[in-house]
């Protein structure tokens, strides 16, 4: 029986409870997302932030951009938290004084409560950062928050991919965010029971500079093709989703 849920946090935030064991990805909880060098570049506002889940067990992390690992949000955290995260983000949290942090580059697996975490190859923004596919018993779950798929990962089911929907932007650099591209391959590579769009965004406002370029590439739509038997769910910020249970 697969007892796991996962909750949609806004942005690229979400809550996983897999038996128990209780997972925050990526969050951003409190205060405004702002880019170096200043908010002039680029400032993001949620008008309604999620509250800080109870428990949690482990602090997960893709990357160590603002918007992954999001300072004012992992500074209300308790430090004795466990963080595993890639490179960048492991800096990140070893900055702001958490005393139990693991780096894992692509291809480096460890274990956590009742889940085996395996990193994976993500976006080069610039430094390549993770994608990850958990497993536990029951299920298993691929994640990666650009729309990234290392060409190195097996063909094998996974029951639950969370990934972005749609292709995304700017002028003259071309698309970052690379979801609609590349979900005929997810498709084809995991046969996922349920894919979870990770950009419906939470309502985030958006100002500066680099918004207005993102305004001018624009967001490519994207009607994703999914085969018979999996699901594309759109999650409404802070609803628990069932994750999907292997077979057998």
């Amino acid at each position: 029986m697969n007892n796991a849920t996962a909750t949609y946090l806004g942005a690229n935030g979400w809550f996983l409870d897999v038996a128990g064991f209780r997972v925050l990805v990526d969050p951003w909880l409190f205060g405004p997302l702002v880019f170096p060098p200043g908010p002039w570049l680029l400032k993001g506002e949620m008008p309604s932030l999620q509250p800080v889940p109870e428990c949690i067990d482990l602090l997960l992390l893709t990357q160590g951009l603002q918007d992954h690992a999001h300072p004012e949000t992992l500074s209300m955290l308790s430090k004795n938290l466990p963080v595993v995260g890639s490179a960048a983000a492991a800096k990140v949290a070893k900055r702001l004084g958490f005393t139990a942090v693991d780096t894992l580059n692509p291809g480096e697996s460890t274990e956590r409560g009742p889940l085996a975490i395996r990193a994976t190859a993500g976006a080069a923004v610039p430094a390549v950062e993770n994608g990850y596919l958990l497993d536990w018993p029951g299920g298993s779950l691929y994640l990666e928050p650009h729309g990234v798929l290392d060409s190195s990962v097996e063909e094998r089911p996974v029951q639950t991919v969370i990934t972005p929907v749609v292709d995304l932007g700017l002028p003259l650099v071309g698309n970052f965010i690379t979801g609609a591209s590349v979900m005929p391959e997810l498709i084809s590579r995991f046969q996922p029971q349920q894919v979870l769009a990770s950009t419906t965004g939470g309502d985030v406002r958006f100002s500066g500079l680099i918004s207005k370029a993102l305004e001018a590439g624009g967001v490519s739509e994207a009607s994703p093709e999914v085969t018979e038997g999996c699901a594309l769910i759109t999650p409404t910020v802070g609803e628990a989703i069932p994750l999907a249970a292997s077979p057998g």
